[in-house]
């Protein structure tokens, strides 16, 4: 008995640590099954391009990112995605980046699991969730000088 528990210990540990790698070249991020080791709030910054998971279970401000372009996978929820148009009552909430109520004159648009967004430079966007509903994305901001 002993000598089939090593055999398949043999055979499968090469496997499973195949799959759990101990280091990763320098410069390289894995995060396992798309969640951040660190959990949701974790964001990886690279200087010239950001990566975070984003949650949303209620609608969202208007933004508007003077130096900054969005690229969204999005994972799991759906959600009105409300893109263009005009930025109402808008605020700077910090450099190069603004917030606002809504959106006038901008093309609504639905979206689900597996679909991927870019929103460049400049460009007003904000998600709008029905009561009940949430959506979760990979986000990558690109950051342009």
């Amino acid at each position: 008995m002993k000598v089939l528990v090593l055999a398949l210990a043999a055979a499968v540990l090469p496997a499973a640590l195949a799959q759990q790698p101990t280091s990763l070249p320098p410069g390289v991020t894995l995060w396992p099954k798309g969640v951040p080791p660190q959990g949701i709030k974790q964001k990886d910054n690279y200087g010239d391009h950001i990566v975070s998971i984003s949650h949303r279970e209620k609608s969202g401000f208007v933004e508007i990112h003077e130096k900054k372009a969005d690229v969204m996978i999005v994972q799991s929820g759906t959600a009105t995605l409300v893109v263009g148009g005009k930025g109402l009552n808008l605020h700077r909430t910090e450099p190069n980046e603004l917030q606002g109520t809504s959106i006038e004159g901008g093309t609504s648009i639905e979206v689900g699991p597996g679909d991927v967004i870019h929103i460049p430079v400049g460009v007003p966007h904000q998600y709008l969730l029905k009561p009940g509903t949430q959506i979760t994305y990979l986000l990558v901001k690109i950051v342009s000088s």
